[in-house]
């Protein structure tokens, strides 16, 4: 018993590997769990979504919150037993990039995780983050990751609503940011890029039509694509972040949830979720290119 104790000890034990000019925060346990994933997604997969196929990986797994806010610098914070809702679909996008590539090590994975976390798949300092989810969607749909769903041109489908963003959260609050906090020269940065993205407009689908059916336009959206639950109030863009699935003809929701305190398949659907979230407007969605 006491080598099994002192074996989950060493597992659990912080680790750091170069990653360019930066450093990947991780443990053994998530290193291995991410080669295991990978390895055993080349046999077992089959044709299920990669996204949901990995998503389903983590259910039960713990949410919690802040876990990329360790350290004075901005470095690549490697967790798989502890996740909020962005960094459940963050770590599922990149284990889902690195099958799609046949790319099965963990270096692959922590490339492909900065790419995803980062402006322009680089990362340097805290204002590098893709801090806002309007941020995460167009820099990973520029890479060439993802793409947004909504068309382009009417008909619209169940796109019948429209957001202006105007987020300035981050900016008028620094306090609440451990690295704004400890850097305030990070503040003029990021009401900058704030500046920059107020204005920009974006179809989505107001929460009513999500209780369309599977069988009319809301078919569009496809099990495995990233939903952002969106808001008009607060400064902000988004709410919570999730990955959708069918069910019975019903769309549901697959996400490290808050309120229950770890990954869930919602037994509700993603209307009667909604329904309950007073200060969100309805959905975007973008789906992993293949």
């Amino acid at each position: 018993m006491k080598n099994w104790k002192m074996f989950l000890v060493g597992l659990l034990a912080c680790c750091w590997m170069p990653a360019g000019a930066q450093q990947t925060e991780y443990t053994k346990a998530d290193s291995a769990l991410v080669v295991k994933l990978l390895r055993d997604a080349k046999t077992k997969r089959g044709q299920e979504n990669r996204m949901l196929y990995f998503g389903k990986k983590f259910l039960g797994l713990p949410y919690v919150g802040h876990t990329l806010e360790l350290g004075n610098k901005e470095h690549l914070i490697v967790n798989l037993h502890e996740l909020d809702c962005t960094t459940f679909v963050e770590t599922v996008l990149a284990l889902a990039l690195c099958d799609k590539l046949d790319k099965r090590t963990f270096a692959d994975y922590c490339r492909q995780l900065t790419k995803i976390r980062f402006r322009g798949g680089k990362m340097t300092d805290y204002t590098s983050r893709l801090h806002y989810f309007t941020w995460w969607g167009e820099d990973n749909e520029r890479l060439g990751l993802v793409e947004d769903i909504a068309p382009k041109h009417a008909p619209w489908g169940p796109y019948t609503a429209v957001q202006t963003i105007h987020i300035n959260f981050m900016s008028k609050n620094p306090t609440l940011y451990k690295q704004l906090k400890n850097h305030p020269e990070f503040v003029p940065v990021i009401k900058r890029l704030e500046d920059e993205t107020n204005g920009q407009q974006f179809r989505y689908i107001p929460k009513k039509n999500l209780a369309w059916k599977q069988n009319t336009s809301l078919g569009m959206v496809h099990d495995g694509d990233i939903v952002a639950m969106l808001t008009d109030s607060d400064g902000l863009d988004t709410r919570h972040i999730g990955i959708a699935f069918w069910k019975n003809g019903n769309l549901h929701l697959l996400h490290a949830s808050s309120l229950y305190k770890k990954v869930l398949m919602s037994e509700e659907t993603f209307f009667e979720y909604e329904k309950k979230q007073k200060k969100q407007t309805g959905i975007r969605v973008w789906r992993m290119k293949e």
